[in-house]
């Protein structure tokens, strides 16, 4: 949450901090804003309310240019969005931007208000500059002013520094919100994350939690959480700059849920081999651990959370493996029972989720025997701080509303459940069989990719709808819960998903004509229980839309409209049957006329609780 990228250098970086505001904007669009230090050392500064494309717009009105400078791109958390409370935030000879929440501003507030401060905005940021301020009055040293404020501060924060009168200097730090330093061609950069700066560099810091790194254009000293000079590993990035372009298509989403078959092949790549799953493929250790694994608890949050619940069911149903699962803020604040020989599995596409890395940190003071992380991001400090991990190589994921994360997360979960598996239920009949499956996964994915013309169709009955009803049983019900999740992100339909047995249990009070019903069917043990259940729907007046295997045997009627899909193994039908959902909610948000990559009130990674 909330996009910060800043630079050092010899040439004017006001172009460069736009452009990485703009690639930054999945992470906040409430407000967005710029700062530097101009010619005459003072510093020049401009904000707006809404998008990156109106402070674009304003600096081409109103020019500014400077070598040293610092921008955001805001999701509001204290105070509304608005031009007051957009960053950067400024007080004297101080100007900072800031991702994060510092929890004990109101305190620092009010001690700043008895010192004489006088305060522009609504934000708890405001107190961090107030406070760096006062520090500089006395030091004159922007370095030993951070370093002394930031001993204050409880919460979460990733700052960028300047002070005025010096267009060769900048104060980063990081704590509990992710901050990297690019390295340029004599000159340095801070950005949330690497995306930003593709083009500008290629080598790049990970900044550690409680770092902080005095740079200038030529020279960057990092100083770890008590004060100390420490090196940090300098890591080359793989990615590059048109990876996260559009290309042919109109929107992020729509391009990453075509990546999806492309996608899962990266995902599987080396780490099959002769048939089998290479377990080495989770980390050099991880064979002969698995051994001795006994139970597996799973933390993760949102679309995660949906894929750790399929995860469960294969890992008990599949695997013989006892599972839990919880989400991340809610696992942090409760007491533990902790069974010997338990792995914990983390599940994130950023790896900077807040929640979750919290959880992981309290995971080793509770017990468990290993943790693992499933992410998307090499570099994270999920992965960092986690004994082993597997990359679901997703590519960059854009649009808030997570696609091809999704079904790679399931993939790579699959993985697991197949190399925990063998050592309990798994039988090598069974696991050449998943394997099979995993690898036909790509095909079977481009296969109904191909139904997008019928969904659009569906897409239509959607347009004066309010409210909708996603229903599966069994692994398919985590995916119409995520089926859900993406129809109300993106297209502000009230969406809900329930097991279709429990439609009696209360949803059934729902049903009427103005109440579209959703379901998953693929040809497997519960069928007939589903049919059974989307029978009542239809004895209500209620409105059916099925994607069903082409050997479910379902007859179109009136208020029952199926779309097929090609005959898939029940192993890899959650991934699969996930796809139209997607489709699903992609149209229906075009009708609506919503920002189907930036839907409202939302961001792409939650780095604060």
């Amino acid at each position: 949450m909330c996009g910060i990228v800043g630079a050092v250098s010899q040439r004017d970086i006001t172009g460069v901090l736009i452009k990485g505001l703009q690639r930054l904007e999945y992470r906040g669009y409430d407000s967005a804003g710029i700062a530097v230090v101009a010619a005459d050392h003072g510093f020049e500064r401009r904000r707006t309310q809404g998008k990156v494309k109106n402070l674009d717009e304003l600096i081409r009105a109103q020019p500014l240019s400077g070598q040293c400078g610092v921008a955001h791109t805001r999701w509001a958390t204290h105070g509304v969005p608005s031009e007051k409370n957009a960053h950067p935030h400024r007080c004297n000879e101080i100007t900072l931007v800031h991702n994060g929440i510092i929890e004990n501003f109101e305190s620092l507030r009010k001690k700043q208000l008895e010192l004489g401060h006088e305060f522009d905005s609504e934000t708890d940021t405001e107190v961090i500059v107030h406070a760096i301020d006062d520090e500089y009055k006395k030091s004159k040293d922007l370095l030993t002013s951070v370093q002394k404020t930031v001993e204050s501060l409880q919460g979460a924060y990733a700052l960028g520094v300047l002070e005025k009168g010096n267009n060769n200097h900048m104060v980063a730090v990081r704590k509990g919100s992710p901050l990297v330093i690019g390295i340029g061609n004599n000159e340095h950069f801070i950005a949330s994350d690497v995306f930003a700066l593709l083009g500008e560099a290629e080598h790049f810091i990970y900044l550690e939690d409680g770092d902080v790194a005095d740079m200038t254009h030529d020279s960057v000293t990092i100083y770890n959480e008590s004060g100390q000079p420490v090196e940090r590993k300098i890591n080359q990035t793989t990615l590059q700059a048109d990876t996260v372009g559009l290309g042919e298509y109109d929107h992020y989403m729509q391009k990453e849920i075509f990546e999806q078959a492309a996608v899962l092949k990266h995902t599987l790549e080396g780490r099959i081999e002769n048939g089998r799953i290479l377990t080495s493929c989770f980390g050099e250790a991880a064979e002969e651990a698995f051994k001795s694994i006994q139970e597996v608890q799973i933390v993760a949050c949102g679309t995660s959370f949906h894929a750790g619940l399929v995860a469960k069911y294969w890992f008990e149903s599949v695997a013989g493996l006892p599972c839990h699962i919880e989400v991340a803020s809610e696992f942090r604040y409760r007491p533990h029972i902790v069974k010997s020989n338990t792995l914990f599995v983390t599940i994130s596409q950023s790896g900077e989720t807040a929640d979750t890395l919290a959880a992981l940190q309290a995971s080793s003071e509770l017990g468990y025997a290993h943790t693992l992380a499933i992410c998307n991001v090499p570099e994270s400090s999920l992965v960092r701080e986690s004994e082993w991990s597997l990359m679901t190589k997703a590519g960059p994921e854009i649009g808030v509303a997570s696609t091809k994360a999704f079904t790679t997360q399931l993939t790579a979960l699959l993985l697991l459940v197949v190399s925990l598996g063998k050592y309990h239920a798994i039988d090598e009949k069974t696991h050449i069989e998943i394997v099979r499956q995993l690898e036909v996964l790509p095909e079977k994915v481009a296969e109904v990719l191909r139904l997008e013309p019928e969904i659009i169709e569906f897409s239509k009955k959607f347009n004066d709808k309010h409210n909708a009803l996603f229903l599966g049983r069994g692994e398919q019900y985590p995916v119409a819960m995520e089926g859900a999740l993406k129809l109300k992100e993106i297209s502000y339909i009230h969406a809900e998903a329930y097991p279709a047995g429990e439609l009696k249990h209360g949803p059934l009070a729902l049903v009427d004509d103005q109440m579209p019903v959703v379901a998953v069917a693929p040809n497997n043990d519960l069928l007939e229980k589903l049919k059974s259940n989307l029978q009542e729907v239809q004895a209500r007046g209620g409105e059916l839309f099925v994607f069903a295997d082409v050997h479910a045997t379902f007859e179109e009627t009136e208020g029952l409209e199926i779309i097929r899909v090609s005959e898939i193994s029940e192993i890899i039908a959650p991934i699969i049957y996930t796809v139209p959902l997607q489709l699903l909610a992609y149209h229906v948000a075009l009708l609506k006329g919503t920002d189907v990559d930036q839907p409202r009130n939302l961001a792409k990674s939650v780095t604060v609780e």
